[in-house]
């Protein structure tokens, strides 16, 4: 088997105390955050939190974030923080991680609203991190998609083909949008808050640079897709701009959904639940049906973890 197949929670959770140890980090009260393409651990007693890429393909992002993290903290971003005094990334086996400073859950959660007040911050730093690569949603799921042998020939093609689609007025859009600093993957789970009440933004394995409108599709896909009424209203409001109002909004949709799919690809094998989500959402893309309700890959596995832990 390839891919993430043998990347199991039990896998990557060896290779999280491999790490701890390497930092002499107490990992008794560990607990594992997310399990996608990345598995994030909090380490509260220590700290810390330790996030390891869970794809092969994926670990040149663990270089990226890094250097982005350093530079962060350079120009004062609304974002977490790297773990200070740790020699970034660590190895274990096959795997790299990098550190982050380990931010308490604090009352109340954020919002949609927060999420557009940091945008706003996020999107005007300057100057821009030459290290960043150029927004490329098509060459991003090429890269999930063409040697998964979780996929059947049919579901490749398909998406292949919505690439192929895709890609001209993709590399259109980028070259008159001009370059911002575009995070890739906003949306209120990917946001903390701090004991000061500050809000930040975490998980940048997607930030890239490219038009600031892609940080606004995802909230405005989740209102039909999850269900989450009131939500793009509210984001257009604390951000100032309404992105289904752009005369790019098809095609940015059509992006996002395209990696909302796609970046299941690697999971295909390893969670039966990821799966058949999977599944669902190809066959809604091929029917045309806009308005079927997804459900977030992300739950799934963070249920089906804890369906284990229970037997």
């Amino acid at each position: 088997m390839t891919g993430t197949g043998r990347f199991t929670e039990e896998v990557m959770t060896a290779a999280m105390h491999q790490v701890a140890g390497q930092l002499r980090a107490p990992a008794d009260d560990a607990r594992l955050l997310r399990l996608t393409n990345n598995a994030v651990f909090a380490l509260p007693s220590a700290g810390i939190v330790i996030r390891l890429a869970r794809s092969r393909r994926l670990t040149d992002r663990v270089y990226k974030v890094i250097e982005l993290g350093r530079w962060f903290e350079q120009v004062n971003a609304p974002t977490i923080r790297l773990a200070p005094d740790v020699d970034q990334p660590l190895r274990a086996g096959n795997f790299l991680a990098s550190v982050w400073k380990y931010v308490p859950p604090a009352a109340p959660s954020p919002k949609v609203d927060d999420l557009g007040a940091v945008l706003r911050d996020f999107h005007s730093r300057r100057p821009l991190p030459t290290l960043l690569p150029p927004w490329d949603p098509i060459g991003d799921a090429r890269s999930r998609i063409a040697d998964e042998e979780g996929l059947s020939d049919r579901d490749r093609q398909f998406l292949l083909a919505w690439c192929d689609r895709l890609h001209a007025p993709v590399a259109a859009l980028q070259q008159r949008a001009g370059p911002w600093l575009v995070h890739g993957d906003a949306h209120v789970g990917n946001l903390l808050r701090k004991e000061t009440g500050q809000v930040v933004l975490c998980d940048f394995d997607a930030t890239c640079l490219g038009p600031w409108q892609v940080d606004l599709v995802a909230v405005a896909i989740g209102e039909t897709r999850f269900g989450r009424r009131g939500a793009q209203a509210a984001l257009a409001a604390a951000y100032g701009y309404d992105v289904t109002n752009d005369t790019d909004w098809p095609l940015l949709r059509d992006a996002r959904e395209l990696k909302m799919i796609s970046a299941a690809v690697p999971l295909l094998q390893s969670s039966a639940d990821v799966r058949a989500e999977f599944n669902a959402r190809l066959r809604s893309i091929k029917d045309g049906n806009r308005d079927a309700r997804w459900k977030p890959f992300a739950e799934l596995n963070h249920q089906a973890g804890i369906r284990k832990a229970s037997r």
